[in-house]
């Protein structure tokens, strides 16, 4: 495995051309050896929470997808996949939420998911539009002390990696909130708008360490 890079993200506004440039991370094959750590600007210490990222993939078939995994010593706190039979998902601390929805593919998806621990509801979003709620997890609490992973999905702290999970694709533009945002805010992060920036991880301005072989180009939003 190579040694670790860190990188700190910084996006770029192309005034110009009215647009804005950020960095994403391409993950070129199924590997048990690499993966990007994120590093939280706060405790995950979470009742509730809008987890918010831009994925593309062309793996398909019996092959179930991590597309984010937050582990502790303990549990996998907050993990979201996209499951063997195409339904996204994720699992906060045991049984998971699942989502019939168009299949993931090869063009780029804005993907939210949210859930309130007081009501219990839990939603998800692609490419501006919000699904039916459900009812998951009332009155559960993320736990804090873990980390967070992209490209694979850790059975221990951070190891015990299985190359049949990895993630296979691109990733981008990952901001996590420790509120629901509105759905109006979700619909104009879809549409490229930067604000509200995330207080939990900020793709803007966040830490990144890269392990292995992860690519890390940009693109304009």
């Amino acid at each position: 495995m190579s040694p670790a890079v860190t990188l700190f993200l910084i996006v770029v506004s192309t005034a110009v051309a009215g647009s804005v440039t950020i960095k994403t991370l391409v993950f070129p094959t199924a590997t048990s050896t690499s993966y990007v750590e994120m590093i939280p600007q706060r405790p995950m210490n979470l009742t509730a929470f809008t987890l918010c990222m831009r994925v593309a993939t062309e793996l398909s078939g019996k092959r179930e997808i991590i597309l984010f995994a937050y582990r502790t010593g303990s549990y996998d706190e907050l993990n979201v996949w996209r499951e063997v039979d195409g339904r996204l998902s994720f699992y906060l601390a045991g049984d998971g939420v699942l989502f019939k929805v168009p299949d993931l593919g090869a063009l780029i998806t804005h993907l939210c998911v949210t859930w309130d621990s007081t009501s219990g509801l839990a939603a998800l979003f692609l490419d501006g539009k919000r699904s039916l709620s459900k009812i998951y997890k009332k009155d559960h609490t993320v736990s804090p002390g873990g980390r967070v992973i992209l490209g694979q999905d850790a059975d221990s702290f951070l190891g015990s990696f299985d190359k049949k999970q990895s993630f296979v694709g691109e990733i981008c533009d990952v901001n996590m909130w420790d509120t629901v945002l509105p759905d109006s805010a979700i619909i104009c992060m879809f549409a490229g708008k930067r604000e509200p920036r995330g207080n939990v991880f900020d793709w803007d301005s966040g830490e990144l360490e890269i392990n292995g072989d992860v690519e890390v180009a940009t693109r304009e939003l």
